[in-house]
């Protein structure tokens, strides 16, 4: 007999302590306060406020907060000895970009140092893993920045589109070449906005103002909230052809890395004009070099670099149809002084025991939770990394339910950070927000996804404490038709086995796969020969394949290929395999 309990509220988290029931919410901020006390006493400071060292410049209005709570250290242009000499006697450090915060210094603080604050978005300076084993919150302003940001790409389309740059450059030499510098209008043209999150959004809304036609790519939006502004969701290959002008909000995620390459450009217009204040390596700089000699980029207003600062010699910064700015997206005065505010808001709120909603690490967790959900952990990450993989984009993903199937004797079993990585998983490969048991919640509410949870109980006492992880994800399109479920659904099942994830169902096929390294999954049918034949066009690529799986309805019948890679195949590979006859479909996924 299986009992089935559900959980639809999408807030149901927060509206309990995140973090296990054994350990307060407040504790992992407060967990080592006997010692902080003991190293006032010692340094004649008890009863003292908490100390904040701001180690690079911070907005008034920031400072004025820190002040009214804390007492406050501005040390700026620190050397890394300075920086580990004072953190010990700190119980928060706040930075800008400028500053590496790494295991060194947590190792100086002596256990005092409880969170870390990151006046920006990036975290890069921070090590987020030396962070979480010392017990320190890292904390960041991830909206502050926005409209600086979208202001700034407007900036640079209608700079570039008038020439104001180089006509500028020529005046101050002493010329006057009208002819030389006729600009192009924005009145009627198509703006392709790639990446349609809070910077995208807002730049559709200022573009639309001035007359452009909006259009934008972005897989994981919601069509109805595009659609609020005027906007026209379209697939990638849609929106670098039809567009007069490429405007580029998204973050640098491995799927993002290079996305404008040389494939890319060859799809454009003639003429196109590129804008980029997202990232540097969204943008593969030597083609882009390549396309703006050719012709095919008439221009490109650019405010990141693969590098920064770009040598002196860089051929793109040199170029004379490239306006380029030195990363100003962020640097207005309005801008710095709503992230002093944002990031003094959210250290002053983690030192008096809360926790914060920016977070970028995870909490402690009590070691005997963690080693009995361990692989269950991961489970739930992959699954979720591979079930929104497998979305193809529209109206985004919105409605999701994960179904554990739990031992009766384990009903009680806390699931809220399998929650959490699910989410992690859903969330991450197309963002740059950092997700865990803390912003778990939040992020996906923020993002318009509903988590919906369902447990179904076993009789019988089996040794681990979950049977199986199911991850749906309903009213979307799938890469993968045969993920669809008989419901619609795409619905992904996994099993941990002796340690290690599987992924045991997809769609309404079983299989059985490792998920470690990246996987090939294919709908083909049942018939002689077909592992030997992936199998060799991927050897002459020089893939290594580490396991081939088969499922299927019946002999002779239709089954669904499993293959494990190493190496993430050639697009000439995958497009072989596509080419088989019998197989109907298939798609690559990273885990």
């Amino acid at each position: 007999m299986a009992a089935i309990f559900t959980s639809a509220d999408p807030l149901s988290l927060s509206r309990r302590p995140l973090l296990p029931s054994r350990l307060p919410a407040t504790t992992f901020l407060r967990h080592r306060r006997p010692r902080l006390v003991a190293m006032a006493e010692e340094h004649g400071e008890a009863n003292s406020k908490p100390r904040v060292l701001v180690a690079e410049k911070l907005g008034r209005g920031g400072l004025d907060l820190l002040k009214g709570f804390a007492d406050v250290d501005c040390a700026y242009n620190l050397s890394p000895e300075e920086l580990r000499a004072k953190i010990a006697l700190c119980d928060a450090l706040i930075v800008r970009s400028g500053t590496k915060v790494g295991r060194d210094v947590f190792e100086a603080s002596g256990g005092r140092l409880r969170v870390v604050g990151r006046a920006g978005v990036g975290i890069d300076n921070v090590d987020l893993a030396a962070a979480t084993e010392h017990g320190c919150l890292v904390v960041n302003a991830p909206t502050a920045n926005t409209v600086a940001a979208a202001e700034h790409g407007i900036a640079l389309l209608t700079a570039m589109a008038r020439n104001i740059a180089r006509s500028d450059a020529s005046m101050k030499s002493g010329k006057w070449e009208r002819n030389k510098y006729v600009g192009v209008s924005l009145v009627g043209k198509t703006l392709a906005i790639l990446g349609f999150g809070k910077v995208g959004s807002e730049v559709a809304r200022r573009a639309k103002g001035l007359g452009l036609h909006v259009i934008a790519h972005d897989p994981y939006a919601a069509a109805d909230r595009a659609h609020a502004v005027g906007v026209d969701l379209v697939t990638f290959d849609e929106a670098i052809a039809r567009a007069d002008f490429i405007s580029l909000h998204m973050p640098l995620t491995p799927s993002t890395s290079k996305i404008l390459n040389d494939e890319a450009f060859a799809k454009m217009k003639n003429g196109v004009r590129i804008i980029n204040v997202a990232r540097g390596g969204v943008i593969d700089e030597e083609a882009l070099v390549k396309a703006l000699d050719s012709g095919v980029v008439a221009q490109a207003a650019l405010d990141v670099f693969t590098k920064e600062p770009p040598t002196a010699d860089d051929k793109l910064v040199l170029h004379e149809k490239v306006t380029a700015t030195p990363h100003l997206g962020a640097s207005t005065v309005e801008a710095q002084e709503e992230v002093a505010i944002e990031i003094a808001e959210a250290v002053l709120g983690a030192l008096k025991g809360e926790l914060a909603s920016t977070s970028v690490n995870a909490p402690m967790v009590p070691a005997e939770v963690l080693s009995e959900l361990t692989p269950f952990v991961v489970l739930a990450e992959k699954l979720g990394r591979l079930a929104v993989q497998l979305v193809a984009g529209g109206s985004g993903v919105k409605s999701v339910k994960v179904t554990y199937t739990i031992a009766i004797t384990r009903g009680d079993l806390d699931t809220r950070l399998l929650r959490a990585m699910i989410t992690k998983g859903l969330i991450e490969p197309v963002s740059d927000v950092h997700v865990n048991i803390v912003n778990a919640d939040f992020t996906a509410k923020q993002r318009g996804i509903r988590i919906a949870e369902e447990r179904i109980l076993l009789d019988g006492s089996p040794e681990d404490p979950i049977d199986s992880i199911q991850v749906h994800i309903a009213n979307v399109e799938s890469k993968f038709p045969t993920a669809a479920s008989e419901t619609g659904e795409i619905t992904v099942q996994g099993r941990v086995k002796d340690g290690i994830p599987h992924l045991t169902k997809v769609g309404s096929f079983q299989v059985d796969a490792s998920m470690e390294g990246s996987l090939i999954l294919c709908r083909q049918v049942d018939q002689p020969g077909m592992i030997g034949t992936v199998g060799s066009i991927l050897g002459e690529q020089n893939v290594n394949v580490s396991f081939m799986s088969v499922g299927r309805i019946a002999p002779r019948k239709h089954a669904v290929m499993a293959i494990g890679v190493d190496e993430e195949p050639t697009k000439e590979a995958l497009k072989k395999i596509g080419d088989i006859p019998a197989i109907e479909e298939f798609v690559f996924l990273k885990l």
